[in-house]
């Protein structure tokens, strides 16, 4: 049953631009009666930044793009990449945040249980030249960074001195997962927090004033997900579980969570 006491929900980082644009329309105009308030629709390469950009616009104040490259991809020329960041230069002021941005962990893990050498030193590259870009610009960063990449983002975070940063949907060692909350890293939990041992441990142990809800939609998700459109209403679900996992009472963790994501991505 759901509370009217119930804060607003953020989606603090979902694929918007993926979704169809029929989807697109359905689910945004579903926003009031689920209670969401925003999504941060994060960019996978100047395409999905281009839309994104185009989203909000249309709906500002419930749309708010970052602008990024996500590392699961081939990576671009040097010449594409320049062409990117001028793109994002110039619309700097209509970004929430730089993202989704990172490195490429599952496709080096398949390349090298395949017996194939991967080269990232490219990708780390591309990783600094965003989080200088951030930096510059005192924007958020998110991050698409597990396990030992996690490691490598955390250097170059130090390096350049941004705390401003969002690991998403994030797993790793209890060494990096302090050295993140130490640093003041926020990270954000996925509907898998119901069904995943490992994520549910992360919440045990990660500061409640560094944590945010998201979805990664459209990625599907199992358990009580399975076979239906992800959705940011879901984020509701995330915040119960992480309630249970950590004995804050739900209505209270809502409101956390969703002063936790305007207070980070600098809402208003």
């Amino acid at each position: 049953m759901q509370s009217t006491a119930f804060a607003p929900l953020i989606d603090a980082h979902l694929h918007l631009d993926k979704y169809t644009p029929e989807e697109q329309r359905e689910m945004l105009h579903s926003f009031p009666s689920q209670q969401v308030e925003a999504v941060i629709a994060v960019s996978m390469n100047l395409a999905s930044a281009h839309t994104n950009l185009e989203l909000a616009s249309q709906y500002p104040r419930t749309v708010y793009p970052a602008f990024g490259f996500h590392p699961e991809q081939p990576l671009p020329s040097l010449a594409e990449q320049d062409l990117f960041f001028h793109w994002i230069e110039k619309h700097m002021g209509q970004a929430t945040a730089i993202g989704e941005v990172g490195l490429p962990y599952y496709n080096r893990q398949e390349a090298e249980q395949a017996g194939q050498y991967f080269d990232q030193s490219g990708y780390i590259d591309l990783l600094e030249r965003f989080i200088q870009l951030a930096k510059r610009h005192g924007k958020p960063i998110v991050l698409h960074a597990v396990y030992e990449d996690a490691d490598i983002a955390c250097d170059l975070l130090e390096q350049y001195h941004h705390r401003r940063a969002h690991f998403h949907w994030f797993k790793g060692s209890k060494r990096t997962v302090q050295r993140m909350a130490d640093n003041g890293y926020f990270v954000s939990f996925t509907p898998d927090i119901i069904y995943e041992e490992e994520i549910r441990e992360l919440a045990r142990q990660y500061p409640s004033e560094q944590v945010m809800a998201e979805t990664d939609g459209p990625w599907p998700f199992e358990g009580p997900f399975q076979g239906r459109m992800t959705h940011p209403a879901m984020t509701r679900q995330v915040i119960q579980a992480w309630s249970e996992v950590t004995g804050m009472g739900t209505e209270r963790a809502a409101r956390l969570f969703y002063q936790n994501t305007k207070r980070f991505y600098g809402l208003p």
